[in-house]
């Protein structure tokens, strides 16, 4: 954008890009940057809370001026605000927080925020005061300290990394041990898995068999049962046949047939001679009666 000037006064106007006319001699003009740019402060020495002093060797701010603020700013702070508002504030906003702050804040502890910090800090007054500008972002490069003191915070420096090596060290190995362990109980817990599974199987097949031979012993109890009742039935009836069979008359006709099977007729007018002996007595060896 462009600011025009007429026998010193500002002009109420601004151009952006393009051909524009303008009196010569009485009429001047001065470019204002509305697109985004880098402004390097360099050199910004500052004292800490305990009275070292430090410098920073470059930091940089990214910002930008509203198109429609810049005859605003311009009548304000001249085409020149970035030095009100940017170089110089940085340095103020530096030396501000240098002092609220010791050497290992600057150099380790707060270096981090510093960037945000400064930003916030030119932001808010900028906002109070120039609302045309914006701070996009904020690069701080690490301060200079005395060379006494950065060997001190270098080999601060070295043995806190070495203490984070052993400390990630330690962690890789307890991961490792507890993987080996969750492994481990992974393993047991498979086997024991398998063993409750062969364990049922075995079980299982035992109830089988135990099974198997209630129902054996159950059909051979039933069998021997019924082989009884049928030998039980079987004498039973025969006995009820048998007492039908003995009457009066049966008794007396076995009795008979006994008589009869016992019973030898002989014919003619002599008995065999041990029938005769008997009949006389005198039969060797019987003796007489």
């Amino acid at each position: 954008m462009a600011v025009f000037y007429r026998a010193g006064r500002l002009l109420d106007e601004t151009r952006g890009p393009g051909v524009h006319v303008k009196a010569p001699l009485f009429t001047r003009h001065e470019f204002v940057q509305t697109t985004l740019q880098t402004d390097k402060v360099l050199d910004i020495p500052c004292g800490t809370q305990g009275g070292t002093l430090i410098h920073f060797s470059q930091i940089e701010v990214v910002n930008r001026l509203a198109k429609d603020k810049v005859l605003e700013t311009v009548k304000n702070y001249t085409t020149h605000y970035d030095k009100t508002w940017i170089y110089d504030k940085i340095h103020h906003e530096v030396n501000q927080i240098c002092s609220r702050s010791t050497l290992e804040e600057m150099y380790i502890t707060k270096f981090d925020l510093l960037d945000e910090t400064l930003r916030d800090a030119l932001q808010k007054d900028i906002d109070l005061h120039a609302p045309g500008i914006n701070i996009i972002a904020i690069r701080v490069t690490k301060p200079v300290i005395p060379d006494v003191l950065r060997a001190n915070y270098e080999k601060v420096e070295s043995e806190r990394t070495k203490l984070q090596v052993a400390e990630q060290t330690q962690r890789v190995v307890e991961k490792q041990a507890e993987t080996e362990k969750r492994k481990a109980l992974i393993e047991a817990e498979k086997l024991a898995a398998v063993e409750r599974v062969q364990l049922e199987q075995n079980l299982q097949m035992k109830r089988n068999e135990q099974e198997i031979a209630d129902i054996q012993n159950a059909m051979h109890t039933a069998k021997a049962a019924a082989d009884a009742d049928a030998e039980f039935y079987r004498m039973s009836k025969e006995a009820e046949a048998n007492k039908l069979l003995l009457t009066p008359e049966m008794l007396k006709l076995e009795s008979l047939k006994a008589i009869a099977n016992n019973t030898k007729i002989y014919y003619g007018d002599k008995l065999p001679g041990i029938y005769a002996g008997v009949a006389t007595g005198m039969v060797p060896g019987l003796g007489s009666e």
